[in-house]
């Protein structure tokens, strides 16, 4: 039991490491703060991570009730769900800033804590569906382990952003740009992994 348990914190940390990428949203982070002070980079950090936080835990624990109030199926939503994955690793393999969970070209004030940084790189559909195929007919326990973990993905995103010139300056751009495509390869194993989850629940 505790060896199960073992292995599904690991499979959960793995997929929200892998849609998160906080090294390689670093430089992202760096230049949406461009010109801010240091305090101010640690406020909009500590802001984004705690509201997709909140973003994300909200799905984890209505995750059921929207399910039934939209009439959604499991392996709809597993299907779907790779589907949507599969194409954001896809397009980081690709080292292209992925159209689903990235953000679009415009000008920032002091909201890009919320919006694009929380919303949504870090708390974008691929996030929520990750999060969403964890707790899908997962028990208490589970649920649990899905919410400390991704509590402990945000803290160490907060750090990476906190830090993120002496980690851009230390690891260098080509190094990040690697560990993008390694995280993209990952989430489109983790996709196709949904897809045929979803095929087999539905037939």
């Amino acid at each position: 039991m505790s060896e199960n348990l073992f292995t599904f914190a690991l499979s959960v940390f793995t997929g929200f490491f892998a849609i998160m990428n906080p090294i390689a949203n670093t430089p992202i982070f760096l230049g949406m703060v461009d010109g801010e002070s240091e305090d101010d980079k640690r406020k909009i950090a500590k802001t984004a991570t705690l509201t997709a936080f909140i973003i994300v835990l909200a799905f984890v624990i209505l995750g059921k009730f929207i399910f039934e109030l939209f009439g959604l199926t499991i392996p709809a939503f597993k299907i779907t769900g790779g589907i949507l994955i599969f194409f954001v690793g896809f397009e980081m393999l690709q080292s292209r800033k992925s159209k689903i969970h990235g953000p679009k070209e415009q000008d920032f004030d002091d909201s890009v804590a919320i919006s694009p940084l929380a919303i949504p790189i870090l708390a974008g559909p691929g996030t929520i569906v990750t999060a969403m195929n964890y707790v899908t007919n997962a028990d208490y326990v589970k649920i649990l382990i899905v919410i400390l973990i991704f509590g402990l993905m945000v803290f160490i995103t907060y750090l990476t952003f906190s830090a993120a010139e002496k980690i851009v300056k230390k690891v260098g751009k080509n190094f990040i740009e690697v560990i993008g495509k390694l995280m993209g390869l990952i989430l489109a194993i983790i996709g196709t992994g949904m897809v045929i989850n979803g095929i087999k629940l539905a037939f």
